[in-house]
Formats: C-alpha cells, sequence, structure tokens
C-alpha cells in the first residue's frame, strides 16, 4: 500500500485542522471550534478503523496518528488554560506527561535501540479523559446551559494522566532492565 493511503489522509487531515480549531478559538467562533473537534475526533476512529479494516497500517500512520493526537490535545491544553477554561495545573500535568513519555522513549532508543512503543491501556484512557474534557468545555461554551466543568472531572482526569505517566516510567525501567 502507497504512504498516502484513506487512514494517512485521515490522520493528516487531523494535523491540518489543528491551526484552524485554534484561530476558530483566537477569533471566537466557539461553534465552529466545537464542530472542528469533532471531525478531528471522527478522523481519529476512522483512521484506526479503517487501517484495521482493510490493512493498510502504514510506518507513517503509526508515526503520526498518535503525534497527530498529542498536537491537538496538548495545542488545546495551552490555549484553554490562557484562556481560563481549564486550570493552567492541569495542563502542566499532561504537558509533563508527554514529556517524560518522550524523553523516555528517546533514552531507551538510545540506551537499547528500541524503536516501538505499544500504547498501554491506561495511556489510552488517559487520551480519552482529556480528549473527553476538550470536549465537554468546547460544549459548556457553546451551550452556556450546561453546568461549568466539575472539579472531579478535573481530578480524574489528573489523576488518569498521572497514573499512565506512571506506568509508561515503569515499562521503560523494566525494558531497560530486560535489555
Amino acid at each position: 500500500m502507497g504512504v498516502l493511503n484513506i487512514p494517512n489522509a485521515f490522520t493528516i487531515t487531523r494535523i491540518i485542522i489543528i491551526p484552524v480549531f485554534i484561530t476558530s478559538i483566537v477569533y471566537k467562533r466557539y461553534d465552529y471550534a466545537l464542530y472542528l473537534f469533532v471531525i478531528a475526533a471522527l478522523t481519529d476512529l476512522f483512521d484506526g478503523l479503517f487501517a484495521r479494516l482493510t490493512n493498510q497500517k502504514t510506518a507513517l500512520g503509526t508515526f503520526l496518528d498518535p503525534l497527530a493526537d498529542k498536537f491537538l490535545l496538548v495545542t488545546s491544553y495551552i490555549v484553554f488554560s490562557i484562556y481560563g477554561w481549564i486550570p493552567k495545573w492541569l495542563t502542566i500535568t499532561v504537558i509533563s506527561r508527554d514529556i517524560i513519555i518522550i524523553i523516555g522513549w528517546f533514552l531507551i532508543y538510545l540506551v537499547l535501540g528500541i524503536s516501538k512503543v505499544e500504547p498501554s491501556v491506561l495511556g489510552k484512557a488517559a487520551i480519552c479523559i482529556q480528549s473527553l474534557l476538550i470536549a465537554y468545555v468546547l460544549i459548556d461554551i457553546n451551550l452556556l446551559f450546561i453546568p461549568g466543568i466539575p472539579p472531579l472531572f478535573l481530578w480524574i482526569t489528573a489523576g488518569i494522566t498521572i497514573l499512565s505517566g506512571l506506568h509508561y516510567i515503569y515499562k521503560g525501567l523494566k525494558l531497560s532492565h530486560a535489555g
């Protein structure tokens, strides 16, 4: 299969959506931001599903898909905390986890030559809860009648994010002792 197959086109679309998504927030078109976030979420769903069903997994897609997710989430968390929609400590938590994972992956690659890191269930749960929080904030901004973000939602997001980061550290240490 070629590098630019349908799943990779979905992923690239998601990457292209990011600056448009942020621009819509900056220009207070929160309705567009919500629509774009939903489209990005759907492209994330469809790229993986389509790649599996049609056996069109590629090295590019394996690399770009999680990168697209991270760019969208990290950018959203930074902008949302600047606007005061989510607490800065939560953004710091989300970004710190990602930095720790990237540094750990890089060190394992340098020392052991292992470049493939399998996502964990906790890692996927962290991405899911982080995405749900972004969606909740966007819905809250657009539909003023729903309640603000429940503090428990923020703490659960932080807790799962921290647990997944600790789990990746554990997996990295286990891998380094095996190698």
